[in-house]
């Protein structure tokens, strides 16, 4: 079983999440076991959940979620064209998809990226450095497309982790002369 079984959402998601509810669609990267995913599926959002483990796909049947298993490391893209109003990625780093889940965000959506950073090797598990974040780089590879509304780079205790972790908005309208209201994202 996974280590990321039974976990409680990550109150980063929370945070950032609790103002989706139906009609809202939302992308649950990585999915795993679906911490996320229930929790968004119970609050009235359209989930679709995408994940290489089949077993933990399997016991998210019943959710009302779309679930979809897939190697996103191996395979092409499988949402090629979708938007999604948020879109949640916590514990996963595959750099090369960064583009596809920037464009995954539908105007106005929600990126919440929550993941492992460099120093998480003198506490655990990631510790290969292709698989955690260099200082920064999740604010710079997403700042030029996304307004970014949170950030945070640091450790965390309780289990202890070194992490990045964003809160990023695909601005509605994003010229200037559109007068777009940004969405309300709560602080």
């Amino acid at each position: 079983m996974s280590a990321h079984a039974g976990l409680a959402p990550s109150p980063w998601v929370l945070r950032w999440a609790r103002g989706f509810g139906a009609p809202h669609t939302a992308l649950d990267l990585a999915c795993g076991h679906g911490r996320h995913l229930r929790w968004l599926a119970a609050r009235g959002v359209r989930v679709t959940g995408i994940d290489r483990d089949a077993d933990a796909m399997a016991a998210l049947r019943g959710s009302g979620a779309e679930l979809l298993v897939a190697d996103l490391e191996a395979g092409p893209w499988p949402l090629a064209g979708r938007r999604f109003d948020l879109v949640v990625v916590t514990n996963y780093l595959w750099r090369p998809l960064l583009p596809a889940i920037v464009e995954a965000l539908a105007d106005g959506g929600l990126l919440v990226y929550e993941t492992f950073a460099l120093g998480n090797a003198s506490v655990g598990k990631p510790s290969n450095p292709d698989f955690l974040l260099r200082p920064g780089e999740l604010l710079d590879a997403l700042r030029p497309a996304l307004r970014v509304i949170g950030y945070e780079d640091g450790f965390l205790g309780a289990p202890e982790r070194f992490v990045q972790r964003i809160a990023a908005a695909r601005e509605p309208g994003s010229s200037p002369a559109s007068g777009a209201v940004p969405p309300r994202y709560p602080l």
